[in-house]
């Protein structure tokens, strides 16, 4: 429950996460009206988007842990993440 809540701290403190709801809530829900019971609702959903957000992250580390431990599936791995990067430059570079 610790590591948990320390999670869910981390990314809610994340100056990145309060940028986008400053941005994203009032384009959805007039700030100025909500009542204790409506802000303690929105604050209850971000916190399950959040915590949602995250478990989805540690899940899919979880299994890319599992399917990276052979020098075989490191280097397929770095392979694919090179390709990647230089299909992208090359896509900058045509698109420039």
């Amino acid at each position: 429950m610790k590591s948990f809540l320390q999670g869910f701290l981390i990314s809610a403190s994340n100056p990145k996460v309060i940028l986008f709801y400053i941005a994203f809530l009032p384009t959805f829900i007039d700030l100025t009206t909500l009542a204790s019971r409506d802000m303690v609702l929105v604050v209850g959903l971000t916190f399950v988007s959040l915590m949602a957000g995250l478990m989805l992250v540690a899940s899919g580390a979880s299994s890319a842990r599992r399917f990276l431990q052979t020098k075989r599936a490191m280097k397929g791995a770095n392979r694919s993440a090179g390709t990647l990067m230089v299909a992208a430059g090359a896509f900058l570079i045509a698109k420039g």
